[in-house]
């Protein structure tokens, strides 16, 4: 089970960046690569512990629909949501935040395992894992423009 770790530095508030990180329409701003936007479920606003949405978006050329649900939350500091319907076999990625000086580090962990058994663990070696770490980097690195910009 490949386990993505990342980590960046924002120059803004534990509290700014935490519900940043939760909001419906910051999500689709910081994934525009994969025009994702919630269909269903929670579609606006700041979710929640128990929430679910719906994303539908383009990986890999491909239109996909995944639902995720935050089963935890501990506010300001960490939030885990969990896939429970999509094109892995499983995921869980923690959110967390950790207050430095006077901004935040923010740290994602994403931990996936791949369907089709050991097809699923050949694609991972040779392209899902890099896609996954450039997704969420790429999406920290937006969270990071919007939440400084404030």
């Amino acid at each position: 089970m490949p386990i993505i770790e990342y980590e960046i530095y924002v120059d803004a508030p534990i509290h700014i960046c935490f519900d940043l990180t939760r909001n419906v329409e910051v999500h689709t701003q910081t994934t525009t690569k994969t025009k994702e936007r919630a269909i269903a479920g929670v579609t606006t606003g700041l979710m929640e512990n128990g929430d679910t949405v719906t994303w539908e978006a383009v990986h890999l050329g491909v239109r996909q629909r995944l639902t995720a649900k935050i089963i935890e939350m501990d506010r300001p500091h960490q939030f885990t949501d969990v896939m429970v319907k999509g094109a892995f076999h499983s995921f869980t990625h923690t959110h967390e935040f950790v207050e430095s000086g006077t901004g935040t580090i923010m740290k994602d962990t994403f931990a996936y395992k791949s369907p089709f058994g050991i097809i699923g663990k050949i694609a991972d070696r040779l392209f899902l894992e890099k896609y996954m770490k450039n997704f969420i980097a790429d999406r920290a690195k937006e969270l990071k423009r919007i939440a400084e910009s404030k």
